[in-house]
């Protein structure tokens, strides 16, 4: 290993839109700092790989809506060109029911989720219950309480008798987008925002170099990679709670902290994007969007750049995920391909490219899209990780007060997390030289 020896005011843990927006807030405001990132590009869950037809697609985190400010202001002074996600036609659940009927079951499970929002936190009345739990209690119809459960175990990708019910109020709570969270994806891919971000701080920013060990010494924090250790005045921790509780600390964490960091679970996902000569559910008058009642977690929607990039992108979340994965790339293209022609008709397994990308045990991440909070008792959980252990700070988009587990929240995260930090580095600056 080598001797050398870097300092800095703040080291960053994670090159997510967490760890990128801290650091371009850190740079205005001045204050010195370098970003490690353990993968050999930035983004985290945000990924864009060639598909078999050499086009650059997202495979990781990918929409956006109007209603997601910092998101959608990013990508315009970025200069990046929004595609409308295609919603025209019929909606369809599957098992098939008649179109109204699907409507209705729609709206029921939708009716379900608002009634579970109306529910404060905090009630004693719903301590210790899971979602599912709840939703055992509840006497809607059994359709309906299938497409809630599908829809959940979708947008969150965890089996609902894994999270508390408190937990996922919150959580629902602050995701306030009133357009479709589906709304846009952009063209250059949402991995091209985080690179264009990158490319701010280029020379700050350090891939493939993962940091090992967070050491506490006279002069500072230690922060060990492969390289060497890295001084550090502070340092910032932005990855997912489940991933920063796999960080070696010496000394350990505070106890409060470290059951904190370990009351989440990361969810499970896999992205398929198909992509198709021309978007034939539309000549039959469908939108391409598709729940599985009979399967929690499986949906599809249209994800079509153009007339001439006709695709749909395939969610298999939650516990279909840990199950499918076994199946192998061809296995499972054929599982994919007979549910999609089931749901649109015979000529969805016509697919000219079917790219997959297992997110269910990701190294560096975890899972995807995001940590949920899985032990009933941890009510301080993001309180207790958002107090951090000074100099040793949190951030993630699943600690954020507004979208947790979208790109949006990461953002907001990592900002507030770098306004908190520089404040303290101009505070500790001011003390030492009025000292000297």
């Amino acid at each position: 290993m080598s001797s050398k020896i870097e300092s800095t005011d703040v080291a960053i843990i994670g090159a997510g839109f967490t760890g990128l927006c801290a650091a371009l807030e850190l740079k205005r405001a001045g204050t010195d700092f370098l970003l490690f990132e353990a993968r050999d590009r930035v983004g985290g869950r945000v990924e864009a790989m060639r598909n078999g037809l050499g086009e650059r697609i997202d495979s990781g985190g990918q929409f956006l809506c109007q209603d997601m400010p910092e998101l959608m202001a990013l990508a315009q002074a970025r200069g990046k060109t929004l595609v409308a996600t295609h919603f025209d036609g019929n909606f369809i659940t599957h098992p098939p029911m008649s179109v109204d009927q699907a409507g209705r079951t729609y709206h029921a499970a939708m009716a379900i989720r608002e009634r579970m929002n109306c529910i404060e936190p905090e009630d004693p009345a719903i301590a210790g219950l899971t979602v599912a739990d709840w939703l055992g209690r509840q006497k809607d119809a059994a359709d309906a309480k299938s497409a809630f459960r599908s829809m959940i175990e979708g947008l969150w990708c965890l089996a609902i008798d894994k999270v508390p019910l408190w937990h996922l109020i919150d959580n629902d709570r602050r995701i306030t987008n009133e357009a479709p969270e589906l709304q846009y994806s952009l063209h250059e891919t949402m991995q091209s925002l985080a690179d264009d971000l990158a490319g701010d701080i280029f020379d700050r920013v350090r891939l493939s170099e993962p940091v090992t060990r967070i050491e506490h010494g006279r002069e500072g924090i230690g922060v060990s990679t492969a390289s060497g250790v890295i001084e550090a005045r502070q340092v910032l921790v932005a990855l997912p709670p489940a991933t920063a509780a796999k960080l070696e600390f010496a000394p350990a964490l505070p106890a409060a902290l470290t059951r904190a960091l370990g009351a989440w679970e990361s969810g499970a996902v896999i992205k398929i994007v198909a992509r198709y000569a021309r978007p034939f559910w539309r000549e039959r008058g469908l939108s391409g969007m598709v729940m599985w009642r009979d399967l929690p977690g499986l949906f599809a929607c249209d994800a079509s750049r153009d007339e001439e990039h006709a695709a749909l992108t395939v969610f298999i979340g939650g516990p279909l995920a840990l199950r499918w994965r076994k199946l192998g790339e061809m296995a499972l293209r054929a599982e994919v391909g007979a549910r999609l022609a089931d749901a649109l008709g015979p000529k969805a397994v016509d697919m000219l490219d079917f790219n997959q990308r297992d997110w269910t045990h990701d190294r560096w991440s975890g899972g995807a899209y995001g940590d949920l909070i899985v032990d009933v008792t941890a009510r301080d959980a993001e309180s207790t990780i958002l107090a951090g252990a000074p100099p040793v700070h949190f951030a993630a988009s699943e600690l954020s007060p507004s979208f947790p587990g979208y790109v949006e929240g990461a953002i907001v995260a990592g900002r507030i997390a770098a306004r908190k930090i520089s404040a303290a580095t101009q505070s500790v600056r001011a003390t030492s030289a009025s000292r000297s």
